[in-house]
């Protein structure tokens, strides 16, 4: 009996010393486990006489009985300490501000909004958007566009080719998105009336030249339409894009292979401290070029000249995103840079519309 009093002062001495949940259930099952010192003793008991295994086991029992209830109230006292503990290491400060939320910290780039404000623009104005693909065909990027065989832009040094194939026939990177237009003159009867932007490809880089930009270009066909319309198109759009009341425009004449006549479109701006502002001052500012398409690019693809007429015009989706949004440099629009975008990004609920502001 003395044996069993000293096991069991060692046991509640074990338990009370124990520091954490994992060192009392060692504890219990070296007293209560299948080969626990305890359990062995209650073992023993069928090996006894009567009158043995009533006074001994009665004393292992009530033994077994103060561990067990050692151990539950160590494992309580040891709970609420690892509780109190995680408290005391996880406080939150409710006077901290509440952390945005992810649709409030992401952005838009820029040149996302810009596509969708310059296409919302024109869905107003009755055109639909047209879309083809990057790489494209000689025949489509210049022949069919009325560039001359040797004209610079055919040329390595501006324009990026693949590998000649077996026919002799080289694919390229788009150097403008033109051949959208080819595409649907080809693939739609006159009346037509759309847009075509899009991702362009030239061998240029430097502060406003990137080898990889955006283009938007329209295209207008049908029996009628003269260059009163196209500047009237522009000079709303110019108004909308850059939500000013009025701005004053001006033409000039100027040269490209698929247009005749064709024309560079300067807008009215005040440069003052390094911003630019449009619809006042005294300076001008070239943002695009247009002009009437020229009769052998309808004929080459199977519209009549003399039954049809139409106007185009194009200008750089990066351009125009960096002159109303007051960004510096071209390649910053590329970097990846998140304080930029933090910065020049929008929200993303925040849609472009023209009833409720472009981007408000």
């Amino acid at each position: 009996m003395s044996d069993l009093a000293t096991l069991e002062t060692s046991i509640l001495d074990q338990i009370a010393a124990t520091g954490d949940e994992a060192a009392l259930e060692a504890v219990r099952v070296a007293a209560l486990g299948k080969k626990g010192s305890i359990s062995a003793l209650l073992a023993t008991l069928g090996k006894m006489s009567p009158d043995e295994r009533k006074t001994q086991g009665a004393a292992i029992n009530q033994a077994k009985d103060k561990v067990t209830q050692a151990l539950a109230a160590r494992r309580d006292v040891l709970k609420s300490a690892a509780l109190d503990a995680r408290l005391a290491s996880e406080t939150i400060d409710v006077t901290l501000p509440l952390r945005d939320a992810p649709a409030e910290t992401g952005r838009i780039h820029p040149l996302s909004q810009v596509w969708d404000e310059l296409t919302t623009i024109f869905a107003d104005m009755g055109f639909s958007v047209a879309e083809g693909p990057d790489i494209e065909t000689d025949d489509y990027n210049f022949t069919k566009l009325n560039f001359p065989e040797g004209h610079p832009a055919r040329e390595m040094h501006d324009t990026f080719f693949f590998h000649p194939k077996e026919d002799g026939s080289r694919m390229l990177l788009r150097t403008h998105t033109s051949p959208v237009q080819v595409r649907t003159m080809l693939s739609q009867k006159p009346p037509i009336r759309v847009i075509c932007p899009g991702r362009t490809y030239r061998i240029d880089s430097d502060a406003t030249h990137t080898p990889q930009f955006h283009q938007v270009e329209g295209l207008v066909i049908d029996k009628s339409s003269h260059l009163g319309h196209l500047k009237w198109i522009l000079h709303e759009f110019c108004k909308a894009f850059f939500e000013v009341d009025h701005i004053n425009m001006r033409f000039r004449p100027s040269f490209f292979p698929f247009t005749e006549p064709s024309l560079e479109v300067d807008i009215q701006c005040r440069r003052d401290k390094g911003e630019i502002r449009f619809g006042e001052g005294e300076d001008w500012l070239e943002i695009l070029g247009c002009g009437m398409v020229h009769p052998n690019v309808l004929r080459a693809c199977g519209i009549d000249p003399d039954e049809y007429q139409g106007f185009a015009w194009g200008m750089g989706i990066d351009r125009i995103a960096m002159l109303k949004y007051g960004m510096s440099d071209l390649r910053q629009l590329f970097d990846s840079d998140v304080r930029w975008l933090s910065h020049y990004g929008f929200k993303p609920l925040e849609v472009p519309t023209l009833a409720g502001g472009l981007s408000s």
